[in-house]
Protein backbone atom coordinates (compact mmCIF):
# COMPACT_ATOMS: atom_id res chain seq x y z
CA UNK A 1 0.00 0.00 0.00
CA UNK A 2 0.76 3.50 -0.56
CA UNK A 3 1.26 6.57 1.74
CA UNK A 4 -1.32 8.99 1.06
CA UNK A 5 -0.75 11.87 3.01
CA UNK A 6 1.63 13.37 5.65
CA UNK A 7 0.83 16.36 7.62
CA UNK A 8 2.21 18.44 10.68
CA UNK A 9 0.50 20.09 13.41
CA UNK A 10 1.94 22.47 15.54
CA UNK A 11 0.74 22.49 19.34
CA UNK A 12 0.50 25.10 21.85
CA UNK A 13 -1.19 25.39 25.24
CA UNK A 14 -1.44 27.56 28.16
CA UNK A 15 -0.20 26.16 31.07
CA UNK A 16 0.52 27.25 34.63
CA UNK A 17 4.03 28.44 34.95
CA UNK A 18 4.13 28.74 38.26
CA UNK A 19 2.76 25.53 39.02
CA UNK A 20 5.31 23.73 36.69
CA UNK A 21 8.53 25.48 37.50
CA UNK A 22 10.92 22.84 39.15
CA UNK A 23 9.48 20.36 36.22
CA UNK A 24 10.30 19.22 32.95
CA UNK A 25 10.33 22.03 30.51
CA UNK A 26 10.01 25.11 33.25
CA UNK A 27 12.60 24.12 35.54
CA UNK A 28 13.98 27.71 36.63
CA UNK A 29 11.83 30.90 36.98
CA UNK A 30 11.73 33.02 33.90
CA UNK A 31 12.47 36.56 33.12
CA UNK A 32 10.42 38.98 30.60
CA UNK A 33 7.11 39.48 29.46
CA UNK A 34 7.24 37.66 26.13
CA UNK A 35 5.51 34.13 24.88
CA UNK A 36 9.69 33.05 25.42
CA UNK A 37 11.62 34.20 27.79
CA UNK A 38 14.71 33.77 29.38
CA UNK A 39 15.79 31.52 32.21
CA UNK A 40 16.89 33.45 35.35
CA UNK A 41 19.42 30.96 35.73
CA UNK A 42 21.32 30.56 32.44
CA UNK A 43 21.21 31.61 29.09
CA UNK A 44 18.43 29.79 27.09
CA UNK A 45 14.70 30.37 25.85
CA UNK A 46 11.72 28.40 27.29
CA UNK A 47 7.78 28.84 26.54
CA UNK A 48 4.96 29.94 28.75
CA UNK A 49 3.17 27.73 26.82
CA UNK A 50 3.18 23.97 25.86
CA UNK A 51 4.60 23.32 22.95
CA UNK A 52 5.02 20.15 20.36
CA UNK A 53 4.46 19.08 16.90
CA UNK A 54 2.42 16.15 15.86
CA UNK A 55 2.75 14.49 13.42
CA UNK A 56 -0.32 12.76 11.46
CA UNK A 57 0.26 10.24 8.19
CA UNK A 58 -2.06 8.65 6.61
CA UNK A 59 -2.26 5.24 4.17
CA UNK A 60 -4.24 4.73 1.07
CA UNK A 61 -6.57 2.54 3.13
CA UNK A 62 -7.10 4.76 5.67
CA UNK A 63 -5.12 3.75 8.55
CA UNK A 64 -3.68 6.62 10.56
CA UNK A 65 -0.35 6.56 12.17
CA UNK A 66 0.33 9.32 14.74
CA UNK A 67 3.98 10.39 15.57
CA UNK A 68 5.64 13.79 17.13
CA UNK A 69 8.36 16.05 17.19
CA UNK A 70 10.19 17.48 20.42
CA UNK A 71 9.61 20.97 19.72
CA UNK A 72 9.29 23.03 23.31
CA UNK A 73 9.77 26.36 20.97
CA UNK A 74 8.71 27.18 17.52
CA UNK A 75 7.00 24.04 16.45
CA UNK A 76 6.21 25.44 13.51
CA UNK A 77 9.49 25.17 12.60
CA UNK A 78 9.08 21.20 12.67
CA UNK A 79 5.85 21.17 10.92
CA UNK A 80 7.09 23.78 8.23
CA UNK A 81 9.86 21.01 7.54
CA UNK A 82 7.81 18.18 7.07
CA UNK A 83 5.67 19.78 5.07
CA UNK A 84 7.85 21.54 2.35
CA UNK A 85 10.65 18.71 2.41
CA UNK A 86 9.93 15.25 4.11
CA UNK A 87 5.71 15.11 2.73
CA UNK A 88 6.75 15.46 -0.98
CA UNK A 89 9.91 12.78 -0.39
CA UNK A 90 7.38 10.40 1.63
CA UNK A 91 3.90 10.60 -0.12
CA UNK A 92 3.06 7.65 -3.46
CA UNK A 93 5.92 5.81 -1.32
CA UNK A 94 4.96 2.07 -0.93
CA UNK A 95 4.99 1.49 2.59
CA UNK A 96 4.67 -2.50 3.97
CA UNK A 97 5.15 -1.74 7.82
CA UNK A 98 8.70 -4.01 8.05
CA UNK A 99 11.23 -2.73 10.02
CA UNK A 100 13.51 -2.38 7.32
CA UNK A 101 10.95 -0.01 5.31
CA UNK A 102 10.90 1.82 7.90
CA UNK A 103 14.49 2.56 7.66
CA UNK A 104 14.93 3.11 4.41
CA UNK A 105 12.15 5.63 4.60
CA UNK A 106 14.38 7.10 7.75
CA UNK A 107 17.60 7.45 5.30
CA UNK A 108 15.08 8.86 2.38
CA UNK A 109 14.17 11.71 4.73
CA UNK A 110 17.62 12.40 5.83
CA UNK A 111 19.08 12.04 2.42
CA UNK A 112 17.03 15.46 1.41
CA UNK A 113 18.91 17.75 2.63
CA UNK A 114 22.20 15.75 4.15
CA UNK A 115 24.31 17.19 1.57
CA UNK A 116 23.54 20.83 2.26
CA UNK A 117 24.91 19.93 5.74
CA UNK A 118 21.16 19.78 7.26
CA UNK A 119 21.99 16.49 9.16
CA UNK A 120 20.97 17.62 13.06
CA UNK A 121 18.67 19.77 15.30
CA UNK A 122 15.19 20.73 13.55
CA UNK A 123 15.93 18.53 10.25
CA UNK A 124 15.95 15.51 12.65
CA UNK A 125 13.28 16.62 14.94
CA UNK A 126 11.02 16.58 11.76
CA UNK A 127 12.01 13.64 11.04
CA UNK A 128 11.75 11.79 14.40
CA UNK A 129 8.14 12.89 14.55
CA UNK A 130 7.37 10.98 10.81
CA UNK A 131 9.41 8.17 12.10
CA UNK A 132 7.38 7.67 15.19
CA UNK A 133 3.93 7.95 12.59
CA UNK A 134 5.78 5.23 10.69
CA UNK A 135 6.39 3.13 13.65
CA UNK A 136 2.80 3.88 14.78
CA UNK A 137 1.55 1.99 11.93
CA UNK A 138 3.81 -0.65 11.41
CA UNK A 139 1.99 -1.67 14.65
CA UNK A 140 -0.89 -1.47 13.63
CA UNK A 141 -0.44 -3.23 10.01
CA UNK A 142 1.02 -6.03 12.70
CA UNK A 143 -1.58 -5.90 15.18
CA UNK A 144 1.04 -5.32 17.58
CA UNK A 145 2.23 -2.83 19.83
CA UNK A 146 5.39 -1.06 18.68
CA UNK A 147 7.87 -2.95 21.47
CA UNK A 148 6.67 -6.29 20.37
CA UNK A 149 8.31 -5.18 16.89
CA UNK A 150 11.47 -3.77 18.07
CA UNK A 151 11.76 -7.30 20.51
CA UNK A 152 10.61 -10.76 21.02
CA UNK A 153 10.15 -10.39 24.69
CA UNK A 154 9.30 -6.68 25.49
CA UNK A 155 8.88 -5.83 29.54
CA UNK A 156 5.16 -4.39 29.94
CA UNK A 157 5.88 -2.97 33.44
CA UNK A 158 8.73 0.22 33.52
CA UNK A 159 9.67 1.50 36.53
CA UNK A 160 9.28 5.09 36.66
CA UNK A 161 11.13 8.03 38.83
CA UNK A 162 9.93 11.11 39.53
CA UNK A 163 11.23 14.32 37.06
CA UNK A 164 11.70 17.26 39.17
CA UNK A 165 9.69 18.89 42.49
CA UNK A 166 7.20 21.55 42.98
CA UNK A 167 6.78 24.41 45.85
CA UNK A 168 8.76 27.15 47.25
CA UNK A 169 11.51 26.21 49.21
CA UNK A 170 13.05 22.53 50.27
CA UNK A 171 10.90 21.69 52.66
CA UNK A 172 7.85 21.86 50.42
CA UNK A 173 10.27 20.39 47.38
CA UNK A 174 11.25 17.60 49.71
CA UNK A 175 7.11 16.89 50.77
CA UNK A 176 6.09 16.90 46.66
CA UNK A 177 8.54 14.09 46.42
CA UNK A 178 7.52 12.12 49.40
CA UNK A 179 4.32 12.09 48.21
CA UNK A 180 5.57 9.61 45.35
CA UNK A 181 7.82 7.75 47.23
CA UNK A 182 4.33 6.95 48.98
CA UNK A 183 3.07 5.62 45.94
CA UNK A 184 6.06 3.31 45.77
CA UNK A 185 8.15 5.55 43.14
CA UNK A 186 11.95 5.60 44.56
CA UNK A 187 14.41 8.27 42.43
CA UNK A 188 13.34 11.62 42.13
CA UNK A 189 15.43 14.09 39.92
CA UNK A 190 16.30 17.53 41.22
CA UNK A 191 17.06 20.54 38.86
CA UNK A 192 19.66 22.68 39.63
CA UNK A 193 19.03 26.13 39.14
CA UNK A 194 20.92 28.81 41.43
CA UNK A 195 21.67 27.90 44.89
CA UNK A 196 23.73 24.74 45.19
CA UNK A 197 23.00 24.16 48.78
CA UNK A 198 19.19 24.53 48.70
CA UNK A 199 19.10 21.35 46.06
CA UNK A 200 21.19 19.46 48.29
CA UNK A 201 18.63 20.46 51.46
CA UNK A 202 15.96 18.93 49.46
CA UNK A 203 18.39 15.82 48.79
CA UNK A 204 18.49 15.32 52.23
CA UNK A 205 15.48 15.85 53.32
CA UNK A 206 14.20 13.05 51.12
CA UNK A 207 12.10 9.86 52.51
CA UNK A 208 15.24 7.07 53.41
CA UNK A 209 13.45 5.22 50.53
CA UNK A 210 14.15 7.71 47.72
CA UNK A 211 17.25 8.62 45.76
CA UNK A 212 17.81 11.10 43.80
CA UNK A 213 19.48 12.47 40.48
CA UNK A 214 20.78 15.76 39.62
CA UNK A 215 20.10 17.54 36.34
CA UNK A 216 22.55 20.55 36.13
CA UNK A 217 21.17 22.11 33.22
CA UNK A 218 23.88 22.16 31.15
CA UNK A 219 25.65 25.08 33.92
CA UNK A 220 27.93 23.81 36.81
CA UNK A 221 30.62 26.24 37.03
CA UNK A 222 33.38 24.37 35.51
CA UNK A 223 35.70 25.36 38.42
CA UNK A 224 33.55 23.84 41.09
CA UNK A 225 31.95 20.93 38.96
CA UNK A 226 34.04 18.38 40.30
CA UNK A 227 34.08 19.76 43.98
CA UNK A 228 30.37 19.96 43.48
CA UNK A 229 29.83 16.32 42.13
CA UNK A 230 31.76 14.66 45.08
CA UNK A 231 29.06 16.03 46.89
CA UNK A 232 26.47 14.25 44.67
CA UNK A 233 29.08 11.37 45.37
CA UNK A 234 28.94 11.66 48.71
CA UNK A 235 25.21 11.35 48.78
CA UNK A 236 25.22 8.47 46.81
CA UNK A 237 23.46 10.19 43.66
CA UNK A 238 22.26 8.45 41.04
CA UNK A 239 23.14 10.03 38.23
CA UNK A 240 25.11 13.51 37.50
CA UNK A 241 22.71 15.06 33.89
CA UNK A 242 24.10 17.61 31.90
CA UNK A 243 26.65 18.88 33.74
CA UNK A 244 28.26 21.05 31.33
CA UNK A 245 27.76 22.81 27.68
CA UNK A 246 26.57 19.98 25.57
CA UNK A 247 29.30 20.46 22.95
CA UNK A 248 32.28 20.06 25.59
CA UNK A 249 33.32 16.51 24.97
CA UNK A 250 36.89 16.77 26.74
CA UNK A 251 35.18 18.64 29.56
CA UNK A 252 32.55 15.95 30.11
CA UNK A 253 35.15 13.02 30.23
CA UNK A 254 37.89 14.86 32.81
CA UNK A 255 34.42 15.16 35.05
CA UNK A 256 33.51 11.80 34.79
CA UNK A 257 36.66 10.85 35.53
CA UNK A 258 36.93 12.56 38.62
CA UNK A 259 33.11 11.43 39.84
CA UNK A 260 31.97 7.86 41.14
CA UNK A 261 28.62 9.44 40.33
CA UNK A 262 27.76 8.43 36.00
CA UNK A 263 27.26 11.25 34.06
CA UNK A 264 24.19 11.63 31.99
CA UNK A 265 24.00 12.59 28.44
CA UNK A 266 21.68 12.62 25.61
CA UNK A 267 18.61 14.88 25.15
CA UNK A 268 20.84 17.44 23.10
CA UNK A 269 22.09 15.42 20.50
CA UNK A 270 19.83 13.56 17.70
CA UNK A 271 21.80 10.66 16.35
CA UNK A 272 24.71 8.42 16.96
CA UNK A 273 26.76 10.54 15.22
CA UNK A 274 26.64 13.47 17.55
CA UNK A 275 26.60 10.95 20.28
CA UNK A 276 29.54 8.37 19.63
CA UNK A 277 32.05 10.96 21.13
CA UNK A 278 30.42 10.24 24.60
CA UNK A 279 29.99 6.94 24.31
CA UNK A 280 33.40 6.13 26.35
CA UNK A 281 32.13 7.76 29.33
CA UNK A 282 28.93 8.83 30.17
CA UNK A 283 26.94 6.06 31.97
CA UNK A 284 23.49 7.04 31.98
CA UNK A 285 22.28 7.48 28.23
CA UNK A 286 19.45 9.61 27.77
CA UNK A 287 17.92 9.41 23.88
CA UNK A 288 14.72 11.61 22.99
CA UNK A 289 12.66 9.58 21.26
CA UNK A 290 10.77 12.89 19.59
CA UNK A 291 14.16 14.22 18.30
CA UNK A 292 15.95 10.43 17.63
CA UNK A 293 13.02 8.92 16.68
CA UNK A 294 12.78 5.22 17.57
CA UNK A 295 15.07 4.24 14.33
CA UNK A 296 17.61 6.11 16.00
CA UNK A 297 17.62 5.41 19.64
CA UNK A 298 17.11 1.84 18.74
CA UNK A 299 20.50 2.41 16.81
CA UNK A 300 21.97 4.48 19.75
CA UNK A 301 20.76 1.53 21.89
CA UNK A 302 22.63 -1.26 19.47
CA UNK A 303 26.01 1.19 20.10
CA UNK A 304 26.29 1.66 24.19
CA UNK A 305 26.05 -1.29 26.56
CA UNK A 306 25.59 0.62 29.43
CA UNK A 307 22.16 1.69 31.08
CA UNK A 308 19.47 3.73 29.21
CA UNK A 309 16.89 5.99 30.35
CA UNK A 310 14.82 7.93 27.68
CA UNK A 311 14.22 11.47 28.23
CA UNK A 312 10.95 12.67 28.40
CA UNK A 313 10.21 16.71 28.73
CA UNK A 314 7.27 18.39 27.41
CA UNK A 315 5.02 15.86 25.11
CA UNK A 316 1.93 14.72 24.29
CA UNK A 317 0.53 11.00 24.01
CA UNK A 318 2.98 9.45 20.75
CA UNK A 319 5.79 11.12 22.21
CA UNK A 320 5.30 9.75 25.75
CA UNK A 321 4.23 6.62 24.32
CA UNK A 322 7.06 5.73 21.67
CA UNK A 323 9.35 6.09 24.82
CA UNK A 324 7.78 3.56 26.63
CA UNK A 325 7.26 1.26 23.90
CA UNK A 326 11.55 1.51 23.56
CA UNK A 327 12.11 1.40 27.32
CA UNK A 328 10.23 -2.35 26.97
CA UNK A 329 12.32 -3.30 24.46
CA UNK A 330 15.56 -2.08 24.80
CA UNK A 331 17.33 -4.97 27.05
CA UNK A 332 19.25 -2.18 29.12
CA UNK A 333 16.95 0.28 29.91
CA UNK A 334 14.86 -0.30 33.21
CA UNK A 335 13.35 2.93 34.18
CA UNK A 336 11.83 5.98 31.97
CA UNK A 337 10.80 9.52 33.46
CA UNK A 338 7.90 10.32 34.87
CA UNK A 339 6.72 14.37 34.87
CA UNK A 340 3.55 14.53 36.91
CA UNK A 341 2.42 18.13 34.57
CA UNK A 342 2.86 16.51 31.55
CA UNK A 343 1.61 13.38 32.02
CA UNK A 344 -1.51 14.76 33.28
CA UNK A 345 -1.56 17.36 30.22
CA UNK A 346 -0.98 14.21 27.36
CA UNK A 347 -3.40 12.32 28.68
CA UNK A 348 -6.33 14.78 29.07
CA UNK A 349 -5.97 14.45 24.87
CA UNK A 350 -6.15 10.27 24.84
CA UNK A 351 -9.62 8.15 25.23
CA UNK A 352 -7.59 5.55 26.70
CA UNK A 353 -4.68 7.45 28.90
CA UNK A 354 -1.13 6.42 28.94
CA UNK A 355 -1.51 3.97 32.17
CA UNK A 356 1.10 4.63 35.73
CA UNK A 357 0.14 2.87 38.43
CA UNK A 358 2.21 3.20 41.70
CA UNK A 359 6.22 3.19 40.54
CA UNK A 360 5.52 1.52 37.30
CA UNK A 361 4.18 2.12 34.04
CA UNK A 362 1.99 -0.42 32.15
CA UNK A 363 2.69 -0.43 28.65
CA UNK A 364 0.05 -0.65 26.33
CA UNK A 365 -0.11 -3.78 24.53
CA UNK A 366 -2.83 -2.35 22.12
CA UNK A 367 -1.24 -2.03 18.42
CA UNK A 368 1.06 0.71 17.60
CA UNK A 369 1.77 3.07 19.67
CA UNK A 370 -1.57 2.55 21.38
CA UNK A 371 -3.01 6.15 20.76
CA UNK A 372 -6.89 7.07 20.05
CA UNK A 373 -7.42 10.60 20.58
CA UNK A 374 -10.87 11.85 22.64
CA UNK A 375 -13.47 14.61 21.35
CA UNK A 376 -11.22 17.39 23.19
CA UNK A 377 -8.41 16.55 20.83
CA UNK A 378 -10.57 16.94 17.74
CA UNK A 379 -11.93 20.07 18.78
CA UNK A 380 -8.86 22.23 19.51
CA UNK A 381 -6.73 20.46 16.18
CA UNK A 382 -8.84 18.57 14.24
Amino acid sequence: MRIKSVQAIPVRLPRDIARSRGTAGSPTSLSGECAYRWSTAYPVLYSENFETALVRMELENGLVGWGEAQAPLAPEVACSIVAHLLRPALEREEFDGTVERIAALWDRMYATMRVRGQNGGFMLDAISGVDLALWDLAGKIAGKPVCALLCAQPKFRIPVYLSGTSGQGPQERAAFAARYADEGISIVKLYYESEWRDLLAIADRLPATMRFAVDALWHLPPDRAISMGRELDARHARWLECPLYPEEVEAHAALAAALRTPLALGESYRSLRELRPFLPFVGVLQPDLGRCGITGSWRIAAAFSGEIVPHLSIAMGPQIAAALHYAAAAKNCSLCEFNPHVFDTANSFLHTPLMRKGGEYHISEAPGLGIEWNARFDANFA
